[in-house]
């Protein structure tokens, strides 16, 4: 595939990353070099602007490569032919596609370069920028001039065989965004996934599978092999089980699986959890607070027994409240109170003019077809964009962003609180019983025997009380720093979270206490106060 990429590439384009100290002898190199004045002065002495130079290439193509509006403007002015195509049929509009020169672009196509013009490979100006992740160009000439973002190349590779194949993450959202044919295949019979998995990219294959459908993990190219398969071959590990799992997941070939396992999936697990709370509360009063074998309750231990069984309620009460609520779902084209203009901006969007974006590319949600706010994410489990997205908890069947996530710190904490009371009500219960035992039996034996239904209930409770207490400090650190999980977890991925030095950096953090403040009183912090550095706003 790379063998027919494209290739702009001269005697002098080497010399053309350090120029200085390099002499400007012609207005090629004035061009490249963006000499205006020494342009200008070749032009008036009579050297022609519309010739190519010794290998084919116009003086045009160099100053567009190179971002030099002013310079092209003067070329055409002067007789420059916008159109004018070197040895392999690339135009001036194919170079500024190279190094993503938008102003370059908006003078060439208004002054009437061809947005479709296409060279020797079927390449035009969008499988340069594809093949180059120049996604801001590729929205621009698509959004302002209409080029056609899902055009096969002679190849019949779109750009989106292009950026996938070159691991450029941001380029495959916003096509897909704009409905880009995921499922095409070139003449090798090659989807979009099968060439990211050939290259290893698991971003871009992340993309295209959250995106696709289990038909695309299906498809063989003309050799018979899938995109696990290609990845396998290729030694590409992660990609292969990150495939192998998708495949799993979208399976419905097995009918117990697509019954049972896609049901659990949708439903989650908050059916169970939500009985062996309702089975421990029964156990705790029964085998604890009201065993008949037991010692009669004093008032003290009484009154911390129904104390526990008081905030289980509570907790069951909070379970429900983080299970049902809306955790923040970003308003999606006919959701209920989504307002027309605001639908008619994210469908056909100009993103030099819209007032929710701020350059991050991984905003755009190829499923939900919305530009969402910064730090949401598209939960799979769920279908739909979350706005600060923590994690997707199976246990409550239900996403934890920003609507719900205090319900669901609060739900952690009294969660933690019971199992504490519970246990340590349930140890003294037993442990103060010492009953005279037979020299052959042990009291762990006599334990077992005479308490079975208090000694399951401690080990069940044991178990909850050190899971609802690592996931309570955990929350509660993330809380102080104002950080999800998710972010944690692929901080790596979003620029927003890196100084422009490439080390870790929270622009949302302001400090323990007002982060903890604005999280307990709001339920959420506000993201709209955070000024965004420009070197920041990329995110891969």
């Amino acid at each position: 595939m790379s063998s027919s990429e494209i290739e702009v590439v001269s005697s002098d384009s080497k010399a053309l990353q350090n120029p200085s100290g390099v002499a400007v002898i012609d207005v090629f190199s004035a061009c490249a070099y963006g000499d205006f004045e020494k342009l200008r002065k070749f032009e008036e002495d009579g050297a022609p602007l519309s010739q190519p130079d010794s290998n084919g290439y116009y003086a045009l193509q160099w100053a567009a490569l190179n971002n030099f509006p002013d310079i092209v403007q003067y070329i055409i002015v002067h007789g420059g032919d916008v159109n004018a195509t070197d040895n392999v049929q690339q135009t001036a509009l194919h170079w500024s596609a190279v190094r993503g020169a938008i102003a370059v672009a908006d003078v060439l196509l208004q002054n009437g370069a061809r947005v479709e013009a296409a060279d020797v490979n079927g390449y035009r100006a969008v499988h340069i920028a594809a093949q180059y992740g120049q996604t801001a160009f590729l929205n621009h000439v698509v959004a302002k001039y209409q080029a056609d973002f899902d055009v096969p190349d002679n190849e019949g590779r779109s750009p989106l065989h292009w950026a996938a194949y070159k691991g450029f993450a941001d380029t495959i959202r916003l096509l897909l965004f704009r409905d880009a044919w995921q499922g095409r295949q070139d003449k090798d019979g090659c989807t979009p996934l099968h060439w990211a998995a050939i290259r290893g990219n698991v971003e871009a294959c992340t993309v295209l599978v959250h995106a696709g459908t289990k038909q695309e993990l299906m498809v063989k190219d003309n050799a018979g092999f899938t995109p696990f398969q290609l990845a396998s071959d290729k030694g590409h590990r992660h990609v292969a089980l990150f495939l192998s799992n998708a495949q799993r997941t979208h399976s419905n070939n097995n009918c117990v699986n697509k019954i049972c396992h896609g049901k659990m999936a949708d439903i989650g697990y908050a059916p169970i959890l939500f009985c062996i709370i309702i089975i421990l509360m029964v156990l705790f009063i029964n085998s604890v607070l009201a065993a008949p074998n037991l010692a009669k309750v004093t008032a003290v231990v009484g009154l911390w027994g129904w104390t526990a069984v008081s905030l289980a309620v509570v907790s069951l009460i909070m379970f429900y409240r983080c299970s049902s609520k809306d955790p923040g779902y970003v308003k999606r084209q006919g959701d209920v109170g989504s307002h027309k203009d605001t639908e008619d901006l994210l469908l056909n969007i100009d993103l030099d003019s819209s007032p929710i974006w701020t350059g991050n590319w991984s905003q755009l949600c190829p499923t939900c077809k919305i530009i969402r706010p910064v730090r949401s994410k598209h939960c799979p489990t769920c279908k739909r964009c979350v706005e600060q997205f923590d994690h997707h908890c199976p246990w409550i069947s239900n996403c934890v962003g920003k609507r719900n996530k205090r319900d669901f710190f609060v739900f952690l904490c009294l969660g933690t609180l019971t199992s504490f009371l519970a246990a340590a009500v349930g140890i003294q219960r037993i442990w103060m019983e010492t009953p005279v035992l037979p020299t052959e039996e042990t009291w762990i034996h006599h334990v077992v025997v005479q308490h079975p239904g208090g000694l399951a209930f401690l080990l069940v409770d044991i178990i909850i009380l050190l899971a609802a207490t690592v996931l309570t400090v955990s929350q509660a650190t993330q809380i102080a720093r104002n950080i999800t999980t998710n972010e944690l977890a692929n901080a790596i991925r979003y620029g927003y979270l890196r100084r422009p030095d490439g080390r870790f950096h929270n622009p949302y953090n302001h400090g323990c206490q007002k982060n903890c403040a604005d999280f307990l009183i709001q339920g959420y912090t506000d993201d709209d106060e955070i000024a965004w550095p420009p070197l920041q706003q990329v995110a891969r």
